[in-house]
């Protein structure tokens, strides 16, 4: 077999049957070959970021690797957005691209672009393939590194004459798995002992190694307190008792307060974001911090740990729960305090079903939360609806909150919906947008209707670059500059105009009736939202600040007023 047909014969020995891509001159031997294989479902999107973003949302809803594909020049650099978001969230990522022969290399050739380059620094590795016989050995690293350790995207380059080359039948070395022991976890269990007042924090690293279950056990085993970071949202599911929800600029305030009255902080798959921390002289100030993670390079890499544990977390999550059940932690106090805390402190929004008043975005998300099947996926964009879903939607599992985290990509959520849909075709999705994001990747709505996926598009329409607009009013004297998006095209007309029925809701007393609508609806449907342009989130610690210092809102007088945490 050819360079490509062998790519495919190493998708089957992985049981990868879907793959997101887009065709071009120098990755043709692969559409080619493609032909000829009906055991791989590739699906056309409509730009290649909007493929890479795709494979993203499908390996975060399914734990599986993602694969996308596209051609030399413009092609990859596409790519290259959505390939550093995956980076960014340690997300598993198997990129293919086609390149410019092997003899016109280095000679500015036709759509060439130095890939390998370009990508160093948003990828796990990088390969330039030189040899056809090579190609089966480094299909099979490439596939183990993305997937294993911390996971991450994996790219690799091949000169379309490589594609074409005969491969030798070499036999295929099997990747070996190394096992390691679970590290002493005897001096963690110490100081978990000896702390009066112990918090745990997680983040996205739990779904990562698919540790959820054991994760949970050692949270209901240890009833420590706990709060979440944007990408841990869903670890302790909906009935945790001692969740306080997620921390950092847009946390709640309990979350904030617990971390900064703690006495010790347990991290878990976490690894301390600036979003998270606040300025980190204020973050934690009366806590030691013991820091378990998988990836040494996370570890002291901005809080020094006062003990650090690297290993596999389902097996130090297991042992830390066998220990919990033998001799529980005495902190009733503490836990008793944080409940009082949260009474006052949690995510709060009321439901306000005035006809002539304008929908709010919090109320809005709690009603959808309340109405969504318990395992809706919801991929979210980026901005103000971003943070709504993380404070107010009621997550039960981390796979079911796809958000671009690191990054911040806008323009993420329709292609994560699309992948997370092809993940499980027979799951409920929907993707939580903005205006200005939903016109980032609006061209993937062709790719909805050309595959009748039933996925649901909920557009909350501020007319603005929301976020932004909250930020120069708050910190920048409210000087607006370029967020304006009053010229929004009718959103429903748009979906429409791609045979995809839609839905405009305005008033409060419309929300329970549109929401109810598109979820009923037999095939992909959207529902556009028209919210107040002066709608903010809160509560919010400006960048740079102490997350003790966050800003409220009391909304009856129409005043902004800061507010300590603790």
């Amino acid at each position: 077999m050819n360079g490509a047909q062998h790519i495919l014969e190493a998708f089957h020995r992985h049981d990868i049957s879907t793959v997101f891509g887009y065709p071009g001159g120098c990755i043709m031997p692969l559409y080619d070959a493609l032909v000829d294989d009906v055991g791989v479902e590739h699906v056309l999107c409509r730009h290649e970021q909007g493929c890479a973003l795709a494979a993203d949302g499908y390996a975060r809803a399914s734990g599986k690797l993602g694969v996308c594909i596209a051609t030399s020049g413009p092609g990859a650099t596409n790519l290259i957005t959505g390939v550093a978001n995956a980076h960014r969230d340690s997300i598993p990522m198997l990129v293919i691209t086609g390149q410019v022969p092997s003899g016109l290399i280095g000679t500015d050739a036709f759509q060439e672009t130095d890939v390998l380059g370009m990508t160093l620094g948003i990828v796990k590795h990088s390969y330039l393939i030189d040899d056809a016989d090579a190609l089966p050995a480094i299909m099979e690293e490439a596939m183990e590194l993305a997937q294993s350790g911390r996971p991450g995207p994996v790219w690799i380059d091949i000169p379309k004459d490589l594609l074409l080359t005969e491969v030798s039948a070499a036999a295929i070395a099997e990747s070996a798995h190394q096992t390691t022991d679970c590290p002493d976890l005897s001096e963690a269990l110490s100081m978990l002992r000896a702390a009066r007042k112990p918090l745990l924090y997680s983040g996205g690293g739990i779904s990562l190694a698919n540790a959820e279950v054991n994760f949970r056990a050692f949270a209901q085993s240890s009833a420590l307190p706990a709060v979440v970071t944007l990408k841990g949202i869903g670890n302790p599911g909906k009935h945790n008792p001692y969740s306080l929800g997620m921390l950092g600029m847009h946390g709640s305030r309990v979350a904030n307060r617990a971390v900064d009255e703690c006495d010790l902080l347990l991290v878990i798959g976490a690894r301390l974001d600036d979003r998270a921390t606040g300025k980190l002289e204020g973050f934690a100030p009366n806590a030691k911090l013991i820091h378990i993670d998988a990836d040494a390079a996370e570890i002291n890499k901005l809080r020094p740990a006062d003990l650090a544990v690297r290993g596999d977390l389902n097996e130090i999550l297991v042992a830390l729960t066998a220990e919990m059940a033998k001799n529980p932690l005495a902190i009733g106090d503490w836990q008793k305090q944080c409940r009082t805390w949260h009474t006052t402190g949690g995510f709060q929004a009321a439901d306000n079903e005035e006809p002539l008043a304008p929908i709010t975005g919090p109320a809005f998300i709690r009603q959808l939360s309340r109405i969504a099947p318990n395992d809706t996926v919801i991929a979210c964009d980026v901005g103000q609806h971003q943070m709504w879903v993380a404070q107010h939607y009621e997550f039960d599992h981390p796979r079911h909150h796809l958000t671009s985290g690191g990054l911040g990509t806008m323009g993420f959520g329709l292609p994560a919906a699309i992948g997370a849909q092809f993940a499980d075709r027979h799951s409920t999705v929907i993707n939580v947008t903005g205006d200005g994001s939903f016109m980032m990747n609006a061209q993937e709505l062709a790719t909805i209707r050309r595959y009748n996926l039933p996925v649901k598009l909920i557009v909350m329409d501020n007319q603005c670059l929301g976020m932004v607009r909250q930020q120069q009013e708050l910190f920048y004297n409210n000087r607006e500059s370029q967020i304006n998006l009053d010229d929004n095209p009718d959103f429903v007309a748009m979906a429409r105009a791609f045979d995809i029925p839609a839905l405009h809701i305005e008033r409060p007393d419309q929300v329970r009736r549109g929401i109810e609508t598109i979820l009923a609806f037999n095939g992909p449907m959207l529902l556009h939202v028209a919210i107040s342009r002066e709608e903010n989130v809160w509560p919010i610690v400006k960048p740079g600040a102490s997350n003790r210092d966050m800003i409220d809102e009391t909304r009856r007088t129409g005043t902004t007023s800061k507010e300590h945490v603790a």
